[in-house]
């Protein structure tokens, strides 16, 4: 008696080697990406001819009725102490070598805000250890 070979199945395609690829990616997109703060209040930037590009390791807010914002404190006493808390810290990793300038700040002010304000907190800003403060504004 003969008898004949049953059909033979094609092995199932392994889906690991997609797996792995899929987490890849993933872990590459999750430490490439910056993942900011949130603001702590809207803000409506003044106008400019141009708009600078906005670069600075540490974001200030300043809103419509002269709130000063950083990070999640609020008020003039606990974001400067948040603020300079921050850059403390920001040194002490090494980031504020003598050779290397020192981290710029930007500053999110209303276009609501007066001038006198905005002018009265630079000195604070520079006894907290600010020294590069760049104020953002928008094209118009």
């Amino acid at each position: 008696m003969q008898f004949t070979d049953p059909p033979r199945r094609k092995p199932a395609e392994s889906i690991v080697p997609m797996i792995n690829v899929v987490f890849l990616l993933l872990i590459f997109f999750l430490m490439t990406a910056r993942i900011a703060p949130p603001e702590p209040f809207d803000v409506t930037p003044p106008e400019a001819l141009s708009e600078a590009p906005a670069e600075g390791e540490f974001v200030l807010y300043l809103d419509a009725g002269g709130q000063l914002g950083f990070l999640d404190a609020l008020g003039d006493e606990a974001a400067l102490a948040a603020f300079q808390s921050a850059l403390e810290a920001y040194c002490e990793t090494g980031g504020c070598s003598d050779d290397m300038a020192p981290p710029s700040v930007q500053l999110r002010a209303d276009a609501e805000v007066p001038a006198a304000r905005v002018a009265a907190l630079l000195p604070r800003l520079g006894a907290a250890g600010a020294r590069d403060v760049m104020l953002v504004t928008a094209a118009r």
